[in-house]
């Protein structure tokens, strides 16, 4: 039998040993499982308590009469064993058993898996042939899983995640004609951009020492990263310790407004910032030093329309219901919190807005947020 794991979590001998009438327990659908995982992580963000996803992979035994037979009376065995506000169903029709372990008191992760891995071993031994035993898979995904700030591939669990694969393989066609549309967006952007870039590249280099460009790690769709492209605005080798800590504190929401000569309201982003060149403090008021992104759309790490590409700093500061503004859509070059307010709305609210948008996405919601891009660049609304 082969063990896999992931994320955090508590003791749980006590939730294994509350046992129920067998004929009252089902083992549900795939479809309806799946949405369990969904309302189930909905709920841990609002209550904070953990779960934990434990899946069976069964290496389809049910094929053979036998087997099944097998496989049915482990499913019984299990279903005795565990509380009945766990639930247990099909992960993956007649391939992978999965059983929630809901509201766990948050306690040592070790020994969680220690207790249950202990029982599910037993269970299965009883059950099973020594061929059949041999070929289950266990993990185990706990929810919220680990996200830091060294993120170096996808930093969220797929697993965890169903009802997002199942929207993206619903939503194909419009997922296509949006990519369409970055393609050609981007591509005609950079042709009318390119004498522009000429320009600013002169004045960078001219201005002071350093790279024309700024590359950064940012974290994209499902916390995958990617480099990120603008124009430099800062001298070189400066100290981002000081742009993490407002973040930090921006994000929990104990920020204060920074006043700024450009709106009587202030804005919540560091102003006065002497890391930045004359030359950039232009480039940043038009919003100019973004314009390099369209490589990033046309290379697919971004999208013309999305949210605003995170830091990972910034994400492993993140509350768990922060993390769906980078697992739903690919960030954008502009999107409705640049043209609703952009540095003038706390943190909360522009994940509101960008959560907004992707529930709410359509190519006309992307046309009508392009629209309006113009003037918030113009205007330089909540830009510094």
């Amino acid at each position: 039998m082969n063990l896999r794991h992931s994320g955090n979590g508590s003791n749980v001998a006590a939730s294994l040993s509350e046992s129920v009438p067998v004929e009252e327990r089902a083992v549900v659908n795939e479809e309806t499982f799946r949405r369990m995982i969904s309302i189930e992580r909905k709920r841990t963000e609002r209550s904070r308590k953990p779960f934990l996803l434990m899946l069976l992979d069964t290496g389809n035994h049910q094929n053979s009469k036998k087997s099944g037979k097998a496989l049915d009376k482990f499913l019984s065995a299990m279903l005795a064993s565990i509380r009945e506000t766990d639930v247990t169903g099909w992960y993956k029709n007649q391939g992978t058993i999965g059983v929630l372990f809901t509201e766990l008191a948050i306690d040592d992760k070790n020994s969680i898996l220690s207790t249950i891995l202990t029982k599910v071993s037993t269970t299965l031994q009883d059950n099973l042939t020594f061929e059949q035993f041999n070929q289950i898979s266990v993990s185990f995904h706990f929810f919220p899983d680990d996200w830091d700030d060294d993120i170096s591939g996808p930093a969220n669990n797929p697993t965890l995640y169903p009802d997002l694969s199942s929207r993206e393989s619903s939503r194909w066609f419009l997922n296509a004609t949006k990519r369409m549309v970055d393609i050609v967006g981007s591509i005609i952007a950079l042709i009318i951009c390119m004498p522009l870039f000429l320009i600013i590249a002169l004045a960078i280099k001219a201005s002071s020492k350093g790279p024309v460009f700024f590359r950064q790690q940012r974290v994209g769709r499902c916390g995958k990263s990617f480099t990120f492209l603008k124009f430099r605005s800062m001298h070189v080798n400066n100290d981002p310790s000081v742009h993490k800590r407002y973040v930090t504190t921006f994000i929990a929401g104990q920020a204060e407004r920074n006043p700024s000569s450009r709106n009587g309201s202030g804005a919540y982003k560091l102003t006065n910032d002497d890391r930045i060149t004359r030359v950039g403090n232009l480039l940043r008021t038009k919003s100019l030093d973004e314009l390099p992104q369209f490589l990033n759309v046309l290379r697919g790490d971004m999208s013309l329309v999305g949210p605003r590409p995170a830091i990972p700093y910034e994400v492993a500061a993140y509350q768990t219901w922060h993390r769906h503004r980078v697992l739903e859509v690919k960030p954008g070059i502009t999107g409705i919190w640049q043209v609703n307010g952009r540095n003038r709305v706390k943190f909360d609210d522009m994940v509101r807005l960008d959560l907004r948008y992707a529930k709410a996405w359509s190519p006309w919601l992307d046309i009508k947020i392009l629209m309006c891009t113009p003037r918030a660049v113009l205007m330089g609304d909540g830009a510094y």
